[in-house]
């Protein structure tokens, strides 16, 4: 008779288990579901802070502008290949804004003119402006 006891004991124990990590797994499923973000959230967080630090690379000259151009590309393009579907219209725009930019980086030669700077800085507002569209319109889904 004891020994029935103790596996009763080891039974309810097994079972106590089971149910802890049912509900553990279920707990852990609920919290991901609610919080999921879309792959593009981070691509675009990536890409606000690459045109935020836009201003600090002028400071270090032509080859830090377009090494930071660099990065707003390559950001740029991790965002568009994320979002295009989501969001067609403000990922193209995110696109040719940057394209733009670039453009304008490549063609200054290495002492520029005030009117060769002065269509950085239009591009650089055309970026700011076509990134913020996208933030605006991505909102609701990376809040």
């Amino acid at each position: 008779m004891r020994r029935e006891t103790s596996r009763d004991g080891v039974g309810r124990a097994w079972v106590h288990v089971a149910v802890a990590m049912i509900v553990a797994v279920a707990v852990v499923a609920l919290a991901g579901c609610g919080s999921s973000k879309p792959a593009y959230c981070s691509a675009r967080t990536n890409l606000e802070n690459a045109v935020k630090n836009l201003p600090s690379a002028v400071s270090s000259g032509i080859s830090g502008l377009q090494t930071q151009a660099k990065t707003i590309q390559s950001d740029a393009t991790s965002l568009v290949n994320a979002a295009k579907s989501d969001f067609p219209s403000e990922t193209s725009a995110v696109k040719s804004s940057v394209d733009a930019l670039q453009s304008a980086i490549k063609a200054l030669p290495s002492s520029p003119s005030a009117t060769q700077i002065a269509a950085i800085a239009t591009s650089a507002a055309g970026v700011v402006s076509s990134v913020k569209s996208f933030v605006d319109a991505s909102k609701s889904k990376c809040s």
